[in-house]
């Protein structure tokens, strides 16, 4: 979701999504912590292969995504990674999707994915704006 956003400038992002986002109030949209590492190990992978593409993808995320989500990025704790090991038993899961989907149970929050087959059997709620034709 978060680099779908991304894409809004070049005019590459999905419709749905944009048209979504645009109906969201930025106060209302948190990150994990674990989308965090996410987006930082992708921009790592760009930079070793791609210097010019990963400078711009590092600018991005340092000084648009952390700045832009100061204060709303969710960390994983205690009850976190509680719900995270009860997300793995007795059907291990992905660790970081299990991360994430734990973060939305204990927070009572959506996440929005249009990776919904690894989210649906946590039980968490899902929004997928890639398939709501918006």
């Amino acid at each position: 979701m978060v680099s779908e956003r991304r894409k809004a400038k070049s005019g590459g992002a999905d419709a749905g999504v944009f048209a979504w986002a645009e109906t969201v109030q930025a106060s209302e949209l948190l990150l994990s912590a674990i989308t965090i590492q996410e987006l930082e190990m992708g921009v790592l992978q760009i930079e070793r292969r791609d210097a010019a593409q990963g400078a711009v993808l590092r600018a991005w995320l340092d000084q648009q995504v952390l700045p832009g989500f100061s204060g709303r990025i969710l960390p994983v704790d205690t009850a976190v990674a509680l719900r995270c090991a009860r997300l793995h038993v007795p059907d291990p899961r992905s660790e970081r999707n299990a991360l994430i989907a734990a973060t939305a149970l204990v927070h009572r929050m959506t996440v929005v994915t249009r990776n919904v087959a690894d989210f649906a059997p946590t039980g968490v709620p899902i929004f997928n704006p890639w398939d709501e034709g918006l």
